[in-house]
């Protein structure tokens, strides 16, 4: 019993270590976000779905810089027109740390984030509104480490286009639910090397 119990805090303090490692500077972060995912259930229903994948380096201890896409289709109805939105840029994300987040940051197994993105986008609709011009973003997010380098992530954003076309502004909040992967510079070589002989 008292080994079992020794192997647990081990595993538990390992896990708390790990995360924080993962975070450090010169390590890579990937993953992607389901931005909405909305199936219309009856006859008429339409549909909303939208990813956003993202790769960041970490520059220095808990702040990283990187990019995204976004791209994303929906249709208010079986019917309606199809609405398509893409954007592309850079982004930036800060972790802080268990005393600036001022919480226990749920066992310390996950961090409490910001976001904030800049780039071009914008939305167009097959016969109807578009806008395309500045794409912007920024809200807060919480990064669960399920094992030491994969996080499930929540992300509460505000999200812009601003430019040009038929609307001159639009603007959402979003809640979007992903996943991330943290590789330390030496692993994150070692899966590229891996995909290059692969695709050899």
């Amino acid at each position: 019993m008292k080994k079992f119990l020794l192997t647990g805090i081990l595993a538990a303090a390992g896990l708390t270590a790990t995360a924080n490692a993962q975070i450090q500077q010169g390590n890579w972060m990937v993953g992607s976000s389901i931005v909405a995912s909305d199936f219309g259930l009856n006859t008429n229903g339409g549909y909303q779905i939208a990813i956003t994948p993202r790769a960041a380096y970490f520059v220095q201890d808990n702040w990283a810089v990187g990019g995204y896409v976004n791209l994303g289709t929906n249709k208010v109805t079986k019917d309606s027109p199809t609405t398509f939105t893409y954007a592309v840029g850079a982004l930036s994300r800060y972790y802080l740390s268990p005393n600036e987040a001022g919480v226990d940051n749920l066992l310390n197994h996950g961090r409490f984030f910001f976001e904030g993105n800049l780039g071009i986008g914008g939305q167009s609709t097959k016969g109807g509104l578009s806008t395309n011009g500045l794409d912007f973003g920024v809200g807060p997010g919480y990064s669960y480490f399920i094992t030491p380098n994969i996080g499930v992530e929540g992300l509460l954003k505000y999200n812009g286009v601003a430019g040009f076309g038929n609307e001159g502004l639009q603007s959402r909040l979003s809640f979007n639910v992903g996943f991330a992967i943290y590789l330390p510079t030496s692993k994150g070589k070692q899966v590229a090397n891996e995909i290059e002989r692969e695709v050899k």
